[in-house]
C-alpha cells in the first residue's frame, strides 16, 4: 500500500502546516511550480518526492524534474503534468498525453483550484490539489493525501489553510 501526499504550486513556500499534514505519508507528489530547486530539495529531504516542473519554474527545476511523470503505484497507472485542466476542459497537450497513456489517475496543478473529479468518459480520476503556497489569487491553500492499494484509491483527505492568515504571519501581523 502507498500513502501519497499530493501538492502543487508551492511557489517557494513549504511551511510547517503543510509538513504536518504530509508527515504520515510515504511519498509526496508535486504537480509543478515548485518555485525553486531549493524548495524542491527541501521537500525531497522531508519525504521521497516525485514531481514535474511548472510554467513558473526556472531552468534549475526543469533540469531536475520532467514535464511529465508516468508512474505505476498500487495497481494504478498515473499521469502527472502541471497544466492539465479538467473533464470537458483539458489543455490540448494534456489531452494528447491522456489519449497516449490512458491513465487511471490524471494529476495536474496550475489552476490553484482544488478538484477531485471522475471523468467517466475517459475512465479516470482527475486530481488537482490546488495550491499549497501563498502566491496567487486563491483564498485557501490546499493539499491532498490518500492511499492506493490493489487498484483502489481510498481514505482521501483534504487539508485547507486560510492564505490570508499566512500572508499576515509573514508580515509579522499575526
Amino acid at each position: 500500500m502507498a500513502y501519497i501526499g499530493l501538492i502543487s504550486d508551492t511557489h517557494n513556500y513549504f511551511d510547517e502546516k503543510v509538513r504536518s499534514f504530509l508527515e504520515p505519508v510515504d511519498e509526496i507528489w508535486h504537480a509543478g511550480d515548485f518555485g525553486s530547486l531549493a524548495t524542491a530539495d527541501s521537500i525531497a529531504a522531508f519525504k521521497p518526492l516525485k514531481g514535474v516542473y511548472g510554467n513558473c519554474d526556472g531552468t534549475d527545476v526543469r533540469s531536475a524534474y520532467p514535464y511529465v511523470q508516468l508512474m505505476e503505484t498500487g495497481g494504478k497507472r498515473i499521469l502527472m503534468t502541471h497544466i492539465g485542466g479538467f473533464p470537458g476542459r483539458y489543455d490540448h497537450k494534456a489531452l494528447q498525453l491522456i489519449y497516449a497513456h490512458r491513465p487511471d489517475i490524471f494529476v495536474c496543478g496550475h489552476s490553484h483550484i482544488l478538484r477531485v473529479m471522475n471523468d467517466k468518459r475517459l475512465g479516470m480520476l482527475v486530481l488537482n490539489p490546488g495550491a499549497c503556497g501563498i502566491q496567487g489569487f486563491h483564498a485557501v491553500r490546499t493539499a491532498l493525501r490518500f492511499r492506493i492499494e490493489d487498484g483502489r484509491i481510498f481514505d482521501m483527505e483534504v487539508a485547507e489553510w486560510k492564505r490570508q492568515a499566512d500572508l499576515h504571519a509573514l508580515d509579522g501581523n499575526e
